[in-house]
């Protein structure tokens, strides 16, 4: 027999489970909150404090079969496509970065040396490292973090639990994903293209003194050029870093409006 108080304790428990749902799949797609060094269980109760709180901006309700049935499949599975959606626009925008830095990276001749990266727990150049920890401050300066968790709550308004996300939404972030690349070359254009102009007097150089050891002397001066245009480009690259991110916030601001 159950307690009286307890009586519907498994509702509000599948309740909240489903609740979860769409929060944890958005945090684990988007940037920061997905990183492989954040624990599973800080993720775990992030998605059950968002959760709680959507509950009160949309109705939830269970199917009669529960869960366990293929009703139940389809409303976890539409949860789950949504919540990926909105964290997958900013994650996006995040890595323009990437892309700006292993470019400059080649340019420089760093392509071969790589470090771990724990956001994503792959071999990244060392120079889209730095790009992406530039990103992290500036998302979090701009309270990307914030507004990722706003426009999830949010989306429980035009998206409730059960609706699927219109055609349009995927068309977006497709088209999206194309002007990230584009993003990611603006950025590093700049430090590439003055990098390319000293590779070329490397090898007029190397055509005018044959004796001339390139690899002595081209490696270490396109280093060196690298690192005094990195900083002289740093604040163009983290002002456009910043334009990309804006964009990604906007993607999801507009997907949780459905």
């Amino acid at each position: 027999m159950i307690a009286p108080a307890f009586a519907g304790l498994e509702a509000q428990l599948w309740l909240w489970l489903l609740a979860m749902v769409r929060p944890g799949a958005a945090l684990l797609a988007a940037p920061l909150f997905g990183a492989a060094a954040v624990p599973v269980q800080l993720r775990v109760i992030l998605s059950l404090a968002v959760g709680i709180a959507a509950l009160n901006s949309a109705p939830f309700a269970l199917p009669e079969e529960g869960l366990a049935s293929v009703a139940g499949v389809a409303l976890v599975a539409a949860e789950v496509i949504a919540g990926l959606s909105l964290g997958f626009a900013l994650q996006i925008g995040y890595s323009a970065a990437f892309i700006a830095g292993e470019t400059i990276a080649n340019a420089m001749g760093l392509g071969f040396s790589s470090m771990v990266d724990p956001l994503s727990g792959q071999p990244t150049p060392v120079v889209g490292r730095f790009l992406s920890i530039i990103a992290t401050f500036l998302l979090l300066a701009m309270d990307g973090h914030l507004l990722l968790i706003r426009y999830i709550i949010a989306s429980y308004e035009a998206l409730p639990p059960g609706n699927l996300m219109p055609a349009s939404a995927f068309h977006s972030i497709a088209a999206f994903g194309g002007t990230m690349f584009a993003a990611g070359v603006i950025i590093a254009l700049p430090v590439t293209f003055t990098l390319i102009l000293v590779q070329l007097v490397m090898g007029m150089l190397a055509r005018t003194a044959p004796s001339l050891n390139l690899f002595a002397v081209g490696l270490p001066a396109t280093l060196l050029a690298g690192l005094v245009l990195l900083a002289i480009a740093a604040p163009a690259m983290g002002e456009a870093i910043t334009q990309v991110l804006s964009a990604s916030l906007d993607l999801t601001r507009m997907l949780a409006g459905g």
